[in-house]
């Protein structure tokens, strides 16, 4: 693209001033002219990187000094890494250190923070991640000598979190996670503005910025929390609505297959499923046929990480009570990763936080297909020996999950009560509805009624009550009642 003045410039020019002289010629204006015209063509020909950069990234991982310690290190660093891809981070080195405990000024040591700095210089990163969670006085600490942006393990999180939630439930829990995070930390961000300039027309009582800025984040979690509250007060209507089926809730680690799981059981190509941690972040409900004419709800959850950050615990208390009020929770695990042991004690240990480890629960073991053949034996034997009764899968295979339906038929059983239904043998419409809304195990002709003996749900027994059917309990469900109530926000 070529730059060219306009006519009349070239007659104002004469008149221009600049600087502090004034261009009286017009050969004095021609050279002027084209002093511009070669500098608006240079600016012309660059073009214009709308692309974010990529972030070059250092992984910092200072485990204490225990039994088994090291034995994680690379695993732990590994994880970190898949995060900091998922995040769009560029992986160019790790430092490790062994810790008695942390120090209380930069967390590492100051050996180690000054060859955390000769590292950063060497490789050009412009990223420090670490594995653990920093105060905010160790962060900026860091940040004073290495002189490069330092984020924790919780604040990645927190990242992936905001680039992937998609509904506004999961976005406003997003942000107030994010704004209880950066509460304690505006002063690593603001320190250029602790103090307002004086003179005329500043003096009064006002406040510093770091002031302003907590007032302000302050009201808006106070605004998050209510509406978020609002938004559960729906979710509980929206609950009442599924009371009498049968729900069934997906937990485990992130990754571990459990979107995989619902999509093959519903046959929704609908479904996201994507190979990266927190793929998916919002809840997702399908009602599943399991055979023999029965169907459940099945919901997916978001997946849980070690090291999971209190913030986002605290602010997905809303979407998790859809595993609150399940009346069975899948753990589903990622059988072919070799830390499957601890990410099975991870979310066994976040379900306890949440007050889920009363409620009935089947261990998944997901991926069988990846384990190597050599293995297989050994992976079924200590999973008998640790969680009896579990389930081997595979999401990817046509009848890898036979064995999941088969199970969830026999817990639906167990919950429906057995019933001796009493109907008058001339209404046809009644007894077609007993077979094909329930599970019909006998039936005999008494008279002119026509007794089925039938296991049924909770709808089906009211609607057939209504009609005038009599209706005699000969063996109570085992379907937990009552439910337990959702916590609220703190």
């Amino acid at each position: 693209m070529t730059f060219r003045l306009p006519h009349r410039w070239a007659i104002s020019l004469d008149r221009t001033t600049v600087g502090a002289g004034t261009l009286r010629s017009r050969a004095t204006a021609s050279r002027f002219r084209r002093t511009l015209q070669r500098r608006c063509n240079s600016i012309s020909r660059e073009p214009i990187n709308l692309t974010p950069p990529v972030e070059r990234a250092i992984l910092v991982s200072a485990p204490f000094k225990r039994s088994g310690a090291k034995h994680y290190v690379d695993e732990h660093l590994e994880e970190l890494a898949r995060l900091a891809d998922t995040a769009g981070a560029e992986v160019v080195g790790t430092l490790t250190q062994q810790l008695d405990r942390p120090h209380p000024g930069t967390y590492l040591g100051s050996g180690k923070v000054e060859e955390l700095k000769e590292r950063i210089q060497e490789l050009g990163a412009t990223l420090v991640i670490f594995d653990d969670e920093l105060t905010p006085a160790q962060g900026k600490n860091i940040e004073g000598v290495v002189r490069t942006r330092v984020m924790d393990r919780a604040e990645l999180i927190l990242d992936i979190f905001a680039t992937r939630a998609r509904s506004s439930e999961a976005r406003m829990q997003v942000e107030l996670a994010q704004l209880e995070y950066l509460l304690p930390r505006l002063t690593r961000m603001w320190t250029h503005l602790e103090k307002m300039r004086g003179g005329i027309g500043m003096r009064g009582p006002g406040e510093t910025q770091l002031e302003t800025d907590r007032r302000l984040i302050q009201h808006r979690i106070r605004i998050l929390k209510e509406r978020l509250t609002d938004v559960e007060r729906a979710r509980e209507i929206q609950r009442q609505g599924r009371h009498s089926h049968f729900r069934v809730a997906l937990v485990g680690y992130t990754n571990a297959g459990k979107s995989s799981v619902l999509r093959n059981l519903a046959n929704d190509g609908q479904v996201f499923v994507e190979d990266r941690l927190f793929a998916t972040l919002d809840p997702l409900t399908r009602e599943v046929e399991i055979g023999d004419g029965y169907t459940v709800l099945l919901t997916d959850t978001v997946g849980f990480i070690r090291k999971l950050p209190h913030h986002l615990v605290a602010s997905f208390r809303a979407t998790l009570a859809e595993a609150r009020e399940a009346d069975l929770l899948l753990h589903v695990i990622d059988a072919g990763h070799p830390a499957w042991e601890e990410q099975r004690e991870v979310v066994d240990g976040v379900l306890n936080d949440l007050g889920l480890s009363s409620r009935p629960l089947t261990y998944v073991m997901n991926k069988m297909d990846t384990v190597p053949l050599e293995q297989v034996t050994a992976i079924r034997e200590r999973v008998a020996n640790l969680m009896p009764n579990s389930l081997f899968v595979t999401a990817l295979a046509p009848d890898g999950l036979d064995s999941l339906k088969g199970s969830l038929r026999t817990s639906l059983r167990s919950q429906r009560p057995v019933l001796e239904v009493h109907i008058p043998a001339a209404n046809g419409r009644l007894i077609a509805e007993v077979h094909r809304d329930g599970e019909v195990l006998e039936q005999r002709a008494d008279d002119d009624m026509l007794v089925l003996k039938a296991r049924l749900d909770e709808r089906t027994i009211g609607r057939l009550r209504q009609a005038g059917a009599r209706i005699i309990v000969t063996q109570a469900g085992t379907r937990p009642t009552p439910r337990v109530a959702a916590v609220p926000l703190p």
